[in-house]
C-alpha cells in the first residue's frame, strides 16, 4: 500500500535512515530477535522522477579492515538468512516524494540451530533497458549512453538462542595523517553475536566539560569475524586542553533510546 509518508519520514533523514541518490529507506538495519518475525521498512522516492526499484538479498563477508566482501556461498562459519525470510512486495514504482511500505516475514523451521544469521536486503533500481540515443545518427562510429544503475543494501539479522557479546579495543595509536591526529584501533568482539554501534573519542575536562573529539557512526564487527581494524579522525577545538582532564575511547549501541556500552576505555593523546 503506498501512502503519503514524504513528509513525516523527512524528520527521520540522519537518526535511522539510509539513503544514496533518490532512495531513503528506513530503518537502515533489521534485527529479528525475541520471537520478532514482521518488519516493514519505508522507501521513499526523495527525486524529482518516477524511480523502480526491485529488492531482493545480497551475502557478504566482513573484512578485518571492515570492508564487506560479496560472496556466492557460505564460507568460514558464515549463516546466511534469506531463506528464511520473504519480502513484501519484491518491486515497487514510486512517484516523487510518494513512499511505500516494504514488508519482512521472518519463518524458521523449529529446529533452526542458534546462531546469527546475517543476509544483506538489496535495493535495486530498475533503468529502461532500451534508453533514447537521440534522433541523430553516426555513421561513422557506434553511439552510446552510459545509465547509471543505483543500489542501496541494509543488513538483515537473524538472532536464535542467547545471544551473548562483548568487546574491547586493541593496538591502540595515535597517528597524524596530513597532519591531522587520528586514534587507530582494533575491535576485538568477543561471543555469538555481532557488534553494531558507535565509536568515539571523548574529552572530558578536570570540571566535568565532554567534548566529542572524533566519532565514527554505523561501526560493526560481524560474525564470525573476532575483530576488525578502525581509525576514528580527530578534529580538536582550541578549547580543549589534552594535558588535563580524562580521555576515553568508547564504543557504545543505542537500545530503547539508552547507551549500552561495550567498552569504555581510557586512552592517552
Amino acid at each position: 500500500m503506498k501512502n503519503k509518508l514524504f513528509l513525516i519520514i523527512t524528520l527521520f533523514i540522519g537518526v535511522n535512515a539510509h539513503s544514496q541518490s533518490d532512495l531513503l529507506i528506513t530503518p537502515f538495519r533489521v534485527v529479528f530477535e525475541n520471537g520478532k518475525n514482521i518488519e516493514e521498512l519505508t522507501v521513499a522516492n526523495t527525486g524529482k522522477d518516477t524511480a523502480r526499484y526491485t529488492i531482493s538479498f545480497l551475502q557478504y563477508k566482513m573484512l578485518s579492515t571492515g570492508k564487506l566482501e560479496k560472496i556466492d556461498a557460505a564460507e568460514d562459519s558464515i549463516l546466511f538468512a534469506d531463506k528464511y525470510l520473504r519480502i513484501f512486495p519484491k518491486t515497487v514504482t514510486l512517484a516523487p516524494n510518494e513512499a511505500q511500505m516494504v514488508r519482512l516475514q521472518l519463518k524458521t523451521p523449529p529446529d533452526l540451530a542458534p546462531g546469527e544469521y546475517r543476509s544483506h536486503l538489496y535495493f535495486r533500481s530498475i533503468v529502461d533497458e532500451t534508453p533514447d540515443m537521440g534522433t541523430e545518427t553516426d555513421s561513422t562510429g557506434i553511439g552510446f549512453k552510459l545509465v547509471p544503475v543505483y543500489g542501496i543494501t541494509i543488513p538483515v539479522i537473524l538472532r536464535m538462542g542467547q545471544s551473548v557479546v562483548k568487546a574491547n579495543a586493541s593496538d591502540i595509536q595515535v597517528t597524524d595523517v596530513n597532519g591531522l591526529k587520528q586514534v587507530d584501533c582494533k575491535i576485538e568482539r568477543y561471543g555469538n553475536v555481532s557488534t553494531f554501534g558507535q565509536l568515539e573519542v571523548e574529552h572530558t575536562s578536570e570540571t566535568g566539560a565532554k567534548t566529542i573529539l572524533g566519532k565514527v557512526n554505523g561501526v560493526a564487527v560481524y560474525t564470525p569475524i573476532h575483530s576488525r581494524d578502525i581509525s576514528v579522525p580527530l578534529s580538536i577545538p582550541e578549547t580543549v586542553d589534552l594535558t588535563k582532564g580524562k580521555i576515553a575511547l568508547k564504543y557504545y549501541s543505542k537500545v530503547d533510546g539508552k547507551e549500552v556500552y561495550y567498552f569504555d576505555q581510557p586512552i592517552s593523546l
